[in-house]
Formats: structure tokens, C-alpha cells, sequence
């Protein structure tokens, strides 16, 4: 059979339902996990954007394509998060059922973004009558970036799986340095809708401009916005592949340790890091000889240490830590305390604690600590530290660099990612690590205690590594970068202004065409 184009006086097509369209989205939206590490598929989320604006576009009002735009964030969080249920069964405790709904309702919420992005954007297609070119190239990629935006800070913020991490190492990773994580979502977006329009009159400046955009990505791939500092250190990074049923057990407490003391005190290096809560009991309940002993070590070896550690300032306030111990002293005359905390995980929000007392996850309520926090020096190196969860908000890691006139040279990011098995989790989390090292121009050290414990280079590379979920030490030699990127300098600002730029050159464009009805 061939196809051939309507003519006039054919029957209209049947037009797809809202339930037909919210499905198509969903499915779009769980394939999107193809997209990002493990298996790094990134044309794949191109593509699932396309289905979603697709979809949306052909909505029959504002109201369905929000719909559509909830069922696919829906889809999105659901497949790229789903393994929060090994935390909140498994070692939280909380019946598989009731975490499975816990999953599913964050998922809902989550999808609450999409759905506003889809809303905005259509409402305004009506309103300003915009052409299907305005709709898709100003309007939509615009809408979506910004409701990101907006996931990646509102209540807190949770920027998981935001669509700019599937591309560090294609075409459009070339722009994190300039317009960060989010704005290479903004750029994905509008190379989903240049797509749309490759049937449509406008195709060939469409198409055009797609390739433009990827090729001026390629370029800026080849840009170096810092240069080396001072000499390479020596680092050693620890990974004790401790379960964490042994962990917060008092039974394993002391071959916990002792394990972790002969690790470190085994080598002299110019940095040794531990990964998150690596020495789990507080500084008052240790062994009186443990720090003591490897302040000696530091100081006979000439190595600086950087544990992970509770720490107690009252019975009512303790933070999620790291100490210092450099060789001039051998005492912890360092601390990083972690500001951004995880809701239900470490800070218990408003209103919430019926559902977190259904847990038992240790260390949960915590004090948080300053937004600016001062690197830690090891030679000719500044070590800014960030744990686990931190590393999501590259804004806030930017800004600490930008605050500072005598910034870091080298990030640490130390974590504790067994709270989620084996699962996508590590390398999603080893991606976000590769996003600030783009945004940053600076390398990134990773200290974990099942993977991923890496080097990164200043382009995103991974140098170094340890499989997952082996006890190991990486041993490598690093050399930090000074310097800073546009995205140091203005952070979020610049993608911001060129998000509100594209919807007022839609506006213009709705009053060019004041007479005119949008392209169906």
C-alpha cells in the first residue's frame, strides 16, 4: 500500500485520545534511562523529548498536554529512580509495598514539573496564537529547561536525572562550561524540536541550526577555560566495600575500623581520602588512640588525611563531616560539614516524621553546615570537599569557587552509595561527578565506599577507577586547575537570560503575526 498526501474532502483523521497520548508519553519518558550512564544512549533522550513535544503539541487543549507532560516526567522519575526502594525497604526498613508507593507518589510529584512546563508553553502558544516554528524552537525548549530549573531547587530541590547529565560526553557537553547542567538541557530540548519541524516548511533552517548547535558543541569540547596549577599530588582513595549491615552494627565496629586505620596507614601518599561516614561512630566514642594513631601516621608519613566522620557540637546537633588531619599537626584542624542535606534521609521535613519514624536509617536528622566552606590545602593543592548528595547542585558547587580569591584547585566528592545495591545508582552518581568537572574546568576526586571511587580530568574524563563493589584502593597522581569557567563567573544566570530571551522573542514573533493563526 503507498501513502499519499489529505486531499481536500478526505475524512479527518481520528484523533489520538488524552489516555492514548499520556501513555505514549510514559513509555517516552522510562525509555529516557537508556539515555544516561550505564548505557550512555544519548541521541535516545533527543528523541524521547521529540515524542513528548509531539504529543503535547497535538493535545487538544493546555489542559491535556499537561497531562501528557505528567505522564512522561512520571515515566522519567520512575525508571531513572527506582532504586530508592533498596533504601527504604531494604535498610530503611519500610515494608516493600509502602516503599514501592513511596517511589511511585515521588515519581507523581516529580511529573508535576513536566506538566507545568507542557501547560506554560501551550497556554502561551493559544494566547499569543504563535506559529508551530515559534511554539517549538522559542516556546517549548524554554519551558522545559526552566521547570527543571525549578525541580532542581524548589522544597530543597531534587535535580536527579536532569536531562543535561546524559550528554557529558556528546556534542552538547561542550556547553556545560558555559551554560551548566541545565542549559545543555535547554539545548537538548531544542534539538528535539528542531526535529519536530523536519516535515514542516521550515525544515531546512531547522535541521540547520540542529547541526550548528552540535557542531559549535564539538568545538567548545576542545576548549580549555583553566590551566594546570602547581605540581601533582600523589592521592590514595579508599573504598572499603563495607556492608552496610556491618556498618551501624555494633558487632563489627572495632574490625571496622581497625580495617580502615591499616588501609590508610598502609602507604604514605599526599592525600588519602575516606569515603562518607567511612569512621562511623563519633569522635567522643572512638578508641582514645584511633585519631591520635593516624595523626602520627600523618605526620611521620607527610601525608594529609581527609576522613569521613560523624561529628557531635551538642546532644542535639551532629553533622555529616569530613576532617583534616594534615602532617604539620596530625589533628583534625580541617572540617567540612554538609549543607545540603537529603530529605527523609538526613533532615526530616515538616510535618514528615510519621513517615521517617516507619525507618531506622542511622544518622537521620542533621544539622546542616555553611553554604561557603573554606578547601582544604595539601601542597600546592586546595581540596574542596562535597558528600554524596551535594554533588547534584553544581550551582552551589560554582558559587563556593567564585566566593572565594584563592579557590579550589581539585574537588573531592566522598559518599556512601550502598544504601542502593547494585543499581544504575553509582553510575548515575559517577555522571553527575563528570557535569561539574565540565562545568568547573577542574578535576574531581571520588572516594566511595562501593564505587565509584575515580579520578576525573578537567574535561570529564574518568583517568582512574575501581570496580564497583570491591574493596580497593585507587592510587593515582593529580594535578588540579586554576582558572575559571563562564559558568563560575555567572552560574545559572546566563542560561536563565537566554531562557527568558527565547520567550520574548516569541512574544515578538505572537506580534509579527498579531493576525495570524498558529501552524497546525
Amino acid at each position: 500500500m503507498r501513502w499519499r498526501r489529505a486531499q481536500p474532502g478526505d475524512a479527518p483523521a481520528p484523533q489520538r485520545s488524552t489516555r492514548g497520548r499520556m501513555i505514549i508519553a510514559a513509555l517516552a519518558g522510562a525509555a529516557s534511562v537508556f539515555s544516561f550512564a550505564p548505557f550512555g544512549w544519548w541521541p535516545l533522550q533527543i528523541l524521547c523529548l521529540a515524542a513528548l513535544f509531539y504529543q503535547a503539541l497535538r493535545s487538544a487543549t493546555p489542559k491535556a498536554g499537561a497531562l501528557v507532560g505528567w505522564a512522561f516526567g512520571f515515566g522519567w522519575c520512575l525508571a531513572n529512580t527506582h532504586w530508592l526502594v533498596v533504601a527504604l525497604n531494604r535498610f530503611g526498613g519500610l515494608p516493600l509495598p509502602l516503599a514501592v508507593a513511596a517511589i511511585a507518589l515521588l515519581a507523581a510529584a516529580m511529573g508535576i514539573y513536566a506538566a507545568l512546563a507542557m501547560y506554560s508553553a501551550l497556554w502561551l502558544r493559544k494566547r499569543w496564537l504563535l506559529p508551530l516554528p515559534a511554539a517549538n524552537l522559542l516556546m517549548l525548549p524554554a519551558m522545559w529547561a526552566l521547570f527543571e530549573w525549578v525541580r532542581g531547587w524548589l522544597f530543597t530541590g531534587f535535580p536527579w536525572a536532569a536531562a543535561g547529565y546524559a550528554h557529558n560526553d556528546g556534542p552538547l557537553g561542550g556547553y556545560a562550561a558555559i551554560v551548566g547542567v541545565y542549559g545543555v538541557s535547554w539545548l537538548a530540548a531544542l534539538c528535539a524540536c528542531a526535529l519536530l519541524l523536519a516535515a514542516h516548511r521550515t525544515r531546512w533552517y531547522a535541521l540547520g541550526g540542529l547541526a550548528t548547535v552540535m557542531a559549535a558543541g564539538f568545538g567548545l569540547r576542545h576548549i580549555d577555560w583553566t590551566h594546570p596549577v602547581g605540581e601533582p599530588i600523589s592521592v590514595r582513595l579508599l573504598q572499603g566495600n563495607t556492608p552496610l549491615q556491618q556498618k551501624f552494627d555494633a558487632r563489627h565496629t572495632e574490625a571496622t575500623l581497625r580495617r580502615y586505620r591499616d588501609t590508610i596507614t598502609a602507604e604514605a601518599a599526599d592525600l588519602i581520602a575516606t569515603p562518607e561516614t567511612a569512621i562511623m561512630l563519633f569522635q567522643h566514642q572512638l578508641p582514645p588512640d584511633y585519631l591520635p594513631s593516624l595523626g602520627q601516621f600523618a605526620k611521620r608519613s607527610g601525608s594529609h588525611l581527609v576522613l569521613g566522620i560523624p561529628l557531635m557540637d551538642s546532644p542535639t546537633q551532629y553533622s555529616n563531616s569530613v576532617i583534616g588531619l594534615p602532617p604539620a599537626s596530625g589533628l583534625p584542624t580541617y572540617r567540612y560539614d554538609k549543607h545540603h542535606l537529603v530529605p527523609f534521609g538526613e533532615f526530616i521535613p515538616t510535618g514528615f516524621r510519621w513517615f521517617t519514624d516507619m525507618m531506622h536509617i542511622p544518622l537521620g536528622d542533621q544539622t546542616p553546615g555553611k553554604a561557603l566552606q573554606a578547601p582544604f590545602q595539601v601542597k600546592s593543592q586546595r581540596v574542596l570537599p562535597n558528600i554524596c548528595y551535594e554533588n547534584l547542585f553544581g550551582e552551589e558547587i560554582a558559587a563556593q569557587l567564585a566566593a572565594d580569591p584563592n579557590p579550589a584547585t581539585l574537588l573531592l566528592n566522598v559518599s556512601e552509595l550502598a544504601w542502593y545495591g547494585e543499581s544504575i545508582a553509582i553510575p548515575h552518581h559517577l555522571q553527575i561527578s563528570q557535569m561539574r568537572t565540565l562545568e568547573t574546568g577542574r578535576p574531581m576526586l571520588g572516594s566511595t565506599n562501593t564505587g565509584a571511587s575515580v579520578v576525573i580530568d578537567s574535561h570529564g574524563k574518568v583517568t582512574a577507577a575501581l570496580p564497583y563493589y570491591q574493596a580497593g584502593v585507587l592510587k593515582a597522581s593529580v594535578r588540579g586547575m586554576a582558572g575559571d569557567t563562564p559558568y563560575i563567573v555567572l552560574g545559572n544566570r546566563l542560561f536563565l537570560v537566554l531562557a527568558a530571551l527565547a520567550v520574548a522573542g516569541a512574544w515578538l514573533w505572537s506580534r509579527k503575526n498579531a493576525n495570524k493563526h498558529p501552524d497546525k
